[in-house]
């Protein structure tokens, strides 16, 4: 019998909270409001929403209780662990799966749990957002393998540092795709060249893991991901949750970072026994609702399919791109159309030539309704290396930085996809785009800069329009 899917590329779309959502405009008049910023954070979904909604007349505390609630929340939160662990096809005797907040929590539990010292040696990458960056500095002698002219990995660099460094190498930590530039890592071909050299791989895919099927268990067998990390806010679930996956070897050895309520068997005044995986590093009353949205999220996305998701997002891409192109004064980032690295998500970042990027995307918000996302993207030194900026330049924005000057700081625009965004969506961004290009010498005159933090709002004709929604 035929299986007719609930949930498709096609009709996803209905099912966004918020899809209709009305905004005022600059001008005093209101629109549809376009979000083009879900490399940040996606929005949720109905289904989800009701499928919390649902549960929260079951919910109670987990583990402990001996209620009928307690027992169902229980049953609830440990299953959501199995379907996490099914969807990355990691193994269920190999590795344990610990809920945390978020992505950036992720990775600092694991840079706490490895051991390590600052002899030590952690390889990343320039392509990394700060938090597959700053934790592994804290722990460890942190080197980073260099970036290639067209902005990917430089794979050659990376296995010359694997063999100058050798067993001093403790982890590789890379993301599985560019927040930036919307590059798609061969996660498993480096994992290949780590195991090669008994190095352990860490992927962060917090960026990757809403567009592409990850496979943790590899194609071969020597292509496995080690350690994988990711969030549910970027997956249609914003509930605060965060996902770790690792070796249960390693978490087996050693004290958890945050001890306490859950993470014990026994204790008295003069000693502690650790429970059992994941509860040993699941320190207190965790997020089981973040969990069970997390685990519809899944289903959803699975039922539609990843590779319908990577094929309708890479399609909304290059059409964007082929509009794009058509405005001379707009220098791009991102190598969405380049020849040898087809596999790239919708993150496209570009600048308008002349005109600051914070001016662009408040005027895309205020005369337009179309949120995007400007700046830095939380990957500094990517961005230095994407806007060729000298060690010079680097130091004199740092200064001004650490004295609360915000002014013209150098960045990009960055749109972002999801999978429920429309090509007429792109044509409406186009022809707010080109309004604004051909108005542009006015622009400044028609928006104030705050120093303080960057960002550009409207002179005239304009009333705080946060009060659509308070607490």
């Amino acid at each position: 019998m035929f299986f007719q899917k609930k949930y498709n590329i096609n009709n996803i779309r209905k099912h966004v909270i918020g899809i209709d959502t009305k905004i005022p405009l600059k001008s005093g008049k209101k629109t549809t409001y376009i979000n083009f910023d879900n490399a940040a954070s996606t929005p949720t979904l109905l289904p989800i929403l009701n499928k919390v909604t649902s549960f929260l007349e079951w919910y109670s505390s987990i583990h402990r209780g001996t209620g009928y609630k307690s027992k169902i929340s229980t049953s609830v939160y440990d299953k959501a662990h199995e379907i996490v662990s099914d969807f990355v096809n990691s193994s269920h005797d190999k590795n344990t799966v610990i809920f945390v907040k978020n992505t950036t929590e992720a990775i600092n539990k694991l840079s706490y749990r490895l051991n390590l010292s600052h002899d030590d040696i952690v390889i990343t990458s320039l392509m990394e957002h700060h938090s597959n960056d700053l934790p592994w500095r804290n722990h460890a002698k942190t080197i980073h393998i260099k970036v290639l002219k067209d902005s990917s990995l430089d794979l050659n660099d990376l296995e010359y540092k694997l063999k100058k460094y050798k067993n001093n190498v403790k982890l590789v930590a890379i993301t599985g795709c560019s927040n930036v530039t919307g590059i798609v890592n061969d996660i498993h071909h480096i994992a290949s060249i780590c195991h090669s050299y008994n190095t352990k791989l860490l992927v962060d895919g917090a960026q990757l893991i809403p567009h592409r099927e990850i496979n943790m268990s590899g194609y071969s067998d020597d292509d496995y991901i080690d350690f994988l990390v990711f969030s549910a806010h970027k997956m249609y679930a914003p509930f605060g949750t965060g996902v770790l996956i690792g070796p249960k070897s390693i978490f087996l050895k050693g004290n958890p970072e945050y001890v306490g309520g859950g993470t014990i068997t026994s204790v008295t005044q003069h000693n502690s026994y650790w429970a059992d995986l994941p509860d040993k590093e699941e320190a207190g009353t965790p997020n089981v609702v973040g969990a069970v949205a997390l685990a519809e999220a899944i289903k959803i996305m699975s039922e539609i399919g990843m590779d319908e998701i990577k094929a309708h997002e890479y399609k909304l891409a290059t059409y964007f791109m082929s509009k794009l192109n058509k405005f001379d004064d707009i220098e791009v980032y991102s190598n969405v159309l380049h020849e040898k690295n087809k596999d790239i998500v919708g993150v496209i970042s570009f600048n308008v030539k002349g005109v600051p990027h914070g001016l662009i995307a408040s005027a895309l918000s205020y005369e337009g309704g179309i949120g995007v996302r400007n700046g830095c993207f939380c990957a500094h030194p990517y961005i230095h290396h994407l806007l060729n900026l000298s060690s010079g330049d680097i130091s004199s924005l740092q200064k001004k930085l650490i004295f609360g000057d915000y002014s013209n700081v150098p960045g990009l625009v960055r749109v972002s996809f999801g999978m429920y965004n429309t090509r007429s969506e792109i044509d409406t961004f186009i022809e707010v785009l080109d309004n604004i290009m051909s108005s542009k010498t006015k622009l400044l005159n028609n928006y104030n800069l705050i120093e303080e933090t960057g960002e550009y709002t409207p002179k005239l004709n304009y009333k705080n329009i946060l009060k659509e929604f308070t607490l």
